[in-house]
């Protein structure tokens, strides 16, 4: 079983219209609000959860801080709220980083969580040795990979004159997610890291974050 962390009140509100399923744990944990939130204060929260200290906890929050400012809009006008005010949380439903289908699909446009998604997840990946103990399904960098690409296709089969213009922009908008959700929750070292698909489910669904994970946004 994943080591989740048991929360001993009840999660505040997450509007659907936060589709990330990352910042809706940040919001349901109480770690930052679920309107407006300073990018500083964004970036420093996230960081805390990759883990990563010195010159590459210097590289990750300047990643982060760069999504975050793009999260809204990528006009002027936007950009300038977005340096001025803060990220938009409840407002990133249809932004620029919304994928419109061509994602996991796990978490639809009015934040219902498909299990069958999350089953069909599991199809991409195979069983790995659970640090913890015991095994696992999980997946690995190249499973997804795999996914990611997978779910390109099947939107693009789906409407293939729209996802033709943005056969580009799409799988770049995918390596900000599974990859980095690998990155920061992943079990295991080099080839054999992992990302359990046990607490990818707690996190769409119960919108918590592993024990480990919970002790670095502590810090």
């Amino acid at each position: 079983m994943p080591d989740i962390a048991a929360r001993e009140t009840p999660a505040p509100q997450v509007s659907p219209d936060n589709p990330c399923p990352f910042l809706r744990a940040l919001v349901a944990g109480d770690y930052v609000g679920g309107h407006v939130v300073p990018l500083p204060e964004l970036t420093k929260t996230i960081g805390r959860a990759t883990g990563k200290t010195g010159l590459p906890g210097l590289d990750a929050d300047a990643k982060i801080f760069m999504v975050a400012q793009m999260a809204n809009g990528i006009g002027p006008f936007s950009q300038l709220r977005s340096l001025t005010k803060g990220a938009i949380l409840d407002e990133l439903r249809n932004g620029p980083l919304d994928k419109h289908g061509a994602g996991s699909r796990i978490l639809d446009q009015h934040a219902v969580v498909h299990e069958d998604e999350i089953a069909r997840l599991a199809t991409f990946g195979k069983d790995y040795a659970n640090p913890d103990g015991g095994a696992e399904r999980g997946l690995s960098a190249s499973d997804i990979k795999t996914f990611m690409a997978a779910n390109f296709q099947r939107a693009k089969d789906e409407h293939p004159p729209s996802y033709a213009i943005l056969h580009f922009y799409y799988p770049l908008l995918m390596l900000g997610e599974w990859p980095v959700l690998l990155d920061i929750m992943g079990k295991g070292e080099g080839k054999d890291r992992y990302l359990s698909v046990a607490e990818v489910r707690t996190l769409f669904v119960d919108r918590r974050f592993p024990d480990r994970i919970v002790a670095r946004l502590k810090r």
